[in-house]
């Protein structure tokens, strides 16, 4: 049995460390934050998912509104509108809004890998390489999304313009699923749970797949940032120590994720994310998991193969002057390890 004496120090730890917590949640300029994303159920948005269910927003005293859009291009039109503080949504977009004069920053890297794919969909017909495209119609989360962008960048390898195929929003859930079994696509660009489930039901086959490194480095030559926390620089400066405490939440979330079992994971999940198959989401997370960033940190190479693919396709970032270090900060990234990474 502990003595009186252990059980008076353990209480006094406790309510040192419950005093530190609270003094931090005092501490920070902004308690209340709304963040958007595009397809909170998609793999390529995990880690915002983790963070809520594993209660770290609620360790650092933050309290969150989590507005889902039908794509990330929506997200980001609700940050670039007031109506979110953050997005956690595709990197490309910092760059994109840059050249259009309405910078974002990049404050903590959640993918290093894309995990979008190209299939096509089997009961409409073969198609056997991207210009047989031309004409088609192909599902993307919603146009301007970084599914778009990818069937864009394909296309532009091949010499072909984004007006060549009918680009159809389709969502990134059972809208995208059903999409594909009633055959209203000729091919689709989505991310898991969507695409194994759309194989597993043998509806469509795969074209390209950056689910993995090397799928990566044969779409875009190169590694390729995802899935980012974003925001605005006048957020950033108001804002510092709430902007840290958001960093610190993602690094401790991509910290325990890839240290993490698939059942862990699982554990977290609520149900409806399994598509009524928990045993392939399973499969689809254990497909994805690489494409996890290890740290949270944004790496030069990427940032610079994201210019590359945006150039290939957007005329405003090809005839823009792209400043790509105020695209992203790694400040708070960095020390947020110091402090959680041991």
């Amino acid at each position: 049995m502990k003595s009186l004496k252990t059980l008076i120090a353990a209480a006094a730890v406790a309510l040192t460390l419950g005093a530190a917590g609270s003094a931090a949640a005092q501490a920070l300029e902004k308690k209340d934050i709304k963040i958007a994303v595009g397809g909170k159920p998609l793999l390529y948005y995990l880690p915002l998912t983790l963070a809520e269910r594993l209660g770290y927003f609620k360790e650092a005293g933050i309290s969150v509104e989590i507005s889902d859009f039908g794509g990330g291009a929506k997200s980001l039109q609700a940050l670039i509108g007031g109506s979110a503080d953050v997005v956690t949504g595709a990197y490309d977009h910092t760059v994109q809004m840059q050249a259009k004069g309405q910078p974002i920053v990049g404050v903590t890297q959640l993918g290093r890998y894309p995990g979008i794919v190209l299939a096509y969909v089997k009961k409409n017909g073969a198609i056997t390489s991207v210009k047989d495209l031309k004409g088609k119609k192909v599902g993307v989360t919603a146009p301007g999304s970084s599914t778009n962008f990818m069937i864009n960048y394909l296309l532009a390898k091949e010499g072909m313009k984004p007006e060549d195929v009918s680009i159809i929003g389709v969502g990134g859930g059972p809208s995208a699923v059903a999409a594909v079994k009633r055959g209203e696509i000729d091919a689709i660009v989505n991310l898991d749970p969507v695409i194994s489930q759309s194989e597993s039901d043998g509806d469509i086959v795969v074209m390209a797949d950056t689910r993995t490194e090397k799928g990566t480095l044969d779409v875009y030559g190169g590694p390729y940032p995802a899935a980012v926390l974003y925001t605005t620089p006048a957020f950033i400066q108001a804002n510092p120590k709430t902007t840290q405490a958001l960093a610190d939440i993602f690094v401790k979330t991509m910290l325990w994720l890839n240290k993490a079992s698939t059942e862990e994971v699982l554990k977290v999940l609520p149900e409806e994310y399994f598509l009524g198959n928990k045993t392939l989401y399973a499969q689809a997370f254990e497909h994805s998991k690489p494409t996890y960033s290890p740290d949270g940190r944004f790496t030069q190479d990427g940032a610079e193969a994201a210019l590359k693919v945006l150039k290939a396709f957007d005329p405003a970032v090809a005839s823009a002057t792209i400043d790509l270090s105020k695209t992203y900060t790694n400040q708070y990234v960095e020390d947020a390890l110091k402090r959680l990474a041991k």
